[in-house]
């Protein structure tokens, strides 16, 4: 909350009566004892009527007098630098006036005995104040707003908001209720800049006593609130459809808890920090249960107590034998033109990455005939069971297909997960340390491949800042957006991203060119992208034309192929 600028009272109350009992009265355009060197009219010996009082240090005063004293309408420059024009009485600024300072603040409106008094507006260089004064403070209704673009409409004390009103900060949040002393407190509401919402209690700004808060995305927190987090019993329904109910630390689940998760399993019994940990039993969608020990995630003893085998250390075992079965299952090329496919679901948190991978892989395989298939793939529940996707893993993949392809054969590459602005796609197995795999990186990874025709596509945020690292002459790239903008679809619940869907579930289906399927694709993306209100995230193609002519050429053998096949079938049957 911002400190408010307080106006520094400012009285002028002169006496301008400057000779003693009985001494003679000056005669009009003279110098007082003072210094001051009056114009205008003495009445009965004091200073009466329309005048102008000059004084030594280059201050001076315009307008009527009255018995010696500033009053009625008049103009007061003082040697600082300050001009008020306006209405004196006995002295003082009191009536409407407008007020100059001389840092360039402005007041206008209502004076009383020197000071901002009743309806008035303040401007200065960090802040406009338009509303009630007293005594120099703002007080009653007004409206404040600083240069910093933040801003308070309601009820004031002395400067500060007090009483009903809406706080908007520098960043747009905006704070509804009553505040005290410049702090919400008690029964208001709380609105983000992203659209989050709060309703409740406050102490100090913060959230605190029971309230309700529900983001953007539709996820929902209720129950008691302690200095701005849920702490203590409360409630979370995620946008996914999970479902929590239990004790809370700091928004995350911290005590006994029962959590229905999206994938249709239920945990009942004790978390910390977010995770299961304690006793506590899982039931899985299809009715078998896990039940026994739990530490950080992981169920390390079972109901009876036995130490359960750590599944990393399984999985890591696993992992040479799963990557080099994987590879063994390439085929050797053919002298007909091939088609090698390699699939990559990077980020192993959510599973929608490893089922649109999964879809990928089988639609070139079944579609479009793939002579060969490798899929990596990063998924906390297939540790032990699929390879995992690494810079090494795939490094090794790429080296095994230019070993089994042909210079004649053409290499289909699907990468997808989440992205960075800085141009990395995401590699990320749960309990596992992995670099994420730069656009550069990649260019150097793919050297292998480097005289084999390849189409590369890339299902990311910022993708499009691949393209410069990877477009050549036999690298056709396409990319679900922009360098500078993000792709949506990425939640766990989905089976694609937006741009997955459209390109394979969808336009591939439609027709086999690939150039006519991008753009139906970026079509697509497009429109729905719209209806959901996202920045539009501009699909990119890099269409290398050697690539497109020798996709063409396995079209037409692999069509050629199919009809010989179906002759031959037909001629089985009727010799």
């Amino acid at each position: 909350m911002h400190p408010l600028t307080r106006l520094a009272p400012l009285s002028l109350a002169l006496l301008l009566v400057a000779c003693g009992d009985g001494e003679p009265l000056l005669p009009a355009n003279a110098v007082l004892p003072d210094g001051g060197r009056y114009r205008g009219e003495v009445v009965n010996g004091l200073l009466q009527g329309q005048g102008r009082l000059d004084y030594s240090d280059g201050s001076y005063y315009a307008g009527l007098f009255k018995d010696g004293q500033f009053n009625g309408p008049g103009e007061w420059h003082s040697k600082h630098g300050e001009t008020y024009t306006g209405e004196f009485q006995n002295g003082d600024f009191h009536g409407q006036g407008s007020l100059s300072y001389s840092d360039g603040s402005r007041y206008e409106g209502g004076f009383a005995s020197g000071t901002p008094s009743g309806e008035g507006h303040l401007q200065s260089q960090d802040l406009e104040y338009r509303g009630e004064f007293s005594k120099g403070h703002y007080q009653g209704l007004g409206k404040l707003q600083w240069s910093n673009g933040s801003s308070f409409q309601g009820q004031f004390r002395k400067g500060e908001p007090h009483g009903q009103g809406v706080m908007i900060d520098a960043e747009g949040n905006e704070f509804v209720g009553t505040f005290n002393n410049s702090q919400l407190n008690g029964q208001g509401s709380f609105k983000s800049a992203d659209g989050d919402l709060y309703s409740g209690q406050f102490r100090d700004n913060q959230f605190h006593g029971k309230g309700r808060y529900q983001s953007a995305d539709g996820e929902v927190w209720s129950g008691r609130f302690e200095d701005g987090s849920l702490t203590g019993k409360g409630e979370f329904k995620g946008s996914d459809g999970s479902h929590y109910r239990g004790q809370f630390s700091d928004w995350r689940y911290h005590g006994e808890g029962r959590l229905n998760l999206a994938d249709g399993s239920l945990y009942e019994g004790h978390f910390a920090y977010g995770q299961y940990h304690g006793n506590g039993s899982l039931t899985l969608a299809d009715g078998s249960q896990q039940r026994g020990t739990w530490q950080r995630g992981r169920l390390t003893r079972d109901a009876d107590g036995q130490a359960i085998p750590d599944s990393l250390a399984v999985g890591l075992l696993e992992q040479g034998r799963l990557l080099d079965a994987a590879i063994a299952n390439l085929p050797a090329s053919t002298p007909a033109i091939e088609l090698y496919a390699l699939t990559l679901a990077g980020d192993g948190k959510q599973s929608v990455f490893m089922r649109e991978a999964d879809y990928v892989g089988n639609l070139l395989q079944e579609r479009f005939a793939a002579h060969g298939l490798i899929t990596l793939v990063n998924h906390r529940d297939h540790l032990a069971d699929r390879p995992l996707a690494t810079s090494a893993s795939l490094g090794r993949s790429v080296q095994a297909l230019a070993e089994r392809s042909g210079k004649e054969d053409l290499i289909f590459i699907y990468l997808t997960s989440h992205g960075s602005a800085q141009h990395e796609l995401n590699l990320d197995q749960p309990r596992l340390q992995l670099n994420d795999l730069p656009a550069s990186e990649l260019a150097t990874l793919l050297e292998p491949l480097k005289d084999r025709h390849k189409v590369l596509v890339i299902s990311a945020c910022y993708s499009g800042g691949f393209i410069p690292k990877l477009q050549d002459d036999k690298t056709l790239v396409i990319t679900a957006a922009r360098a500078d903008r993000v792709s949506f679809g990425c939640s766990e619940e989905n089976d694609f991203t937006y741009f997955g869907r459209a390109l394979f579930a969808e336009a591939l289906q439609q027709t086999d060119d690939l150039q006519r399927a991008f753009k139906l694709a970026q079509a697509s993306v497009a429109e729905r992208e719209k209806a959901d209100g996202f920045e539009a995230s501009e699909p990119q193609i890099w269409p290398a034309k050697a690539v497109l002519a020798q996709w063409r050429k396995l079209r037409e053998q692999q069509a050629e192929r199919a009809l010989n096949n179906a002759l031959e079938a037909q001629s089985a049957v009727n010799p």
